[in-house]
């Protein structure tokens, strides 16, 4: 019996069910390490970026400001993360890692990595190349429509 061509609704659910069941994998994991995930989410991005302002990781790991000052306020109470301002802008405040959490993430962000192993374990090189530039195309297309449908919406209400 020959199978109904692909949709896109149908691929959406396929991604979606895969996108759920490594959250909850990868989210057993992070809840060992006693991190939540815009906490995780905020060290990782910090480990490999480096010290940046407050408004700059907010949009990096998909928090609103308001989440953003949040997760660093819970941070620094940690003693995970320190806030510096910036010598020539006053109202800009860098976040940085503390030795003390970057010994924090990077066992953490190792077992990730482990994890993250795991789950693609069964695709090649090329598998993984080619997976990484279809969700790329997608990425692009959705965020093109979004910002389509957020020009047309301003226009309809000037």
């Amino acid at each position: 019996m020959k199978k109904d061509a692909p949709t896109p609704v149908h691929t959406w659910l396929v991604m979606k069910k895969a996108m759920q069941a490594m959250m909850r994998y990868l989210l057993a994991d992070l809840a060992e390490s006693g991190l939540g995930v815009s906490d995780f989410a905020v060290l990782e991005v910090l480990l490999h970026k480096g010290p940046l302002p407050v408004n700059v990781i907010g949009p990096k790991v998909n928090l609103t400001p308001g989440s953003i000052s949040v997760a660093v306020e819970r941070l620094v109470a940690k003693g995970l993360v320190s806030r510096v301002e910036c010598a020539e802008d006053r109202r800009v405040r860098f976040v940085d890692l503390t030795p003390r959490g970057k010994r924090v993430i990077v066992p953490i962000f190792q077992q990730h990595v482990a994890a993250m192993e795991n789950v693609f374990a069964g695709l090649s090189p090329d598998d993984l190349r080619r997976l990484e530039q279809h969700l790329k195309h997608v990425g692009r297309q959705a965020e093109s429509l979004f910002e389509q449908r957020k020009r047309h919406s301003a226009k309809g209400r000037a």
